[in-house]
């Protein structure tokens, strides 16, 4: 005979609700002999801030100051990465050649437009990123000449899915002395 399960009472939904956002708990301060995963936002355990490639640089960037982040990933309608914007991209040359180029207006500039490529992008295996350290993380950066790394999980179909991210403004404020940072750099 099967159990009886009592109902759980149910309430009014208010508006105005909003919704649990995950959060991960970086430790405070690392040093570079630490685990690499001290330094890295685990997209496993937390959400990643993305953009349309489609959607404004405007709208992008406003998105990055909202959330204090320098990178987001760029979507395509399949929310498959096709590429990533910084900071750097919007705030910089890219926007200015854009429009030598097409002409128009900066109201005109898509993500797509001035971000980089997907196929341009090298990331870093989770695998790999479990034995390391952090100096081996800033080191990685420093020899790529990027201030962000992406960290990908390899799937059994030999798909790659997105997993975690590096930044060098997140490492710097971890570690006891940002000129660890800048002499690494």
């Amino acid at each position: 005979m099967p159990k009886e399960y009592a109902p759980l009472q149910v309430h009014p939904f208010k508006s105005g609700a909003t919704f649990v956002r995950p959060t991960q708990r970086l430790p405070e301060k690392v040093a570079l002999e630490d685990a690499a995963l001290d330094v890295m936002t685990d997209l496993r355990h937390v959400w990643v801030l993305n953009v349309r490639a489609k959607s404004s640089v405007d709208k992008a960037n406003a998105k990055m100051i909202r959330y204090g982040v320098r990178m987001l990933l760029a979507l395509d309608d399949a929310d498959t990465v096709v590429g990533l914007i910084t900071a750097t991209d919007i705030l910089g040359d890219k926007p200015i050649r854009f429009l030598q180029d097409m002409g128009g207006t900066h109201a005109d500039i898509m993500v797509r437009d001035i971000m980089t490529l997907q196929r341009e992008l090298e990331v870093l295996k989770l695998q790999d990123v479990e034995k390391a350290k952090v100096g081996h993380i800033l080191a990685t950066l420093k020899k790529a000449g990027r201030q962000h790394g992406i960290v990908v999980e390899e799937r059994s179909d030999g798909t790659q899915a997105v997993c975690g991210l590096f930044s060098t403004t997140q490492i710097a404020r971890q570690l006891p002395l940002s000129v660890a940072v800048t002499e690494m750099l």
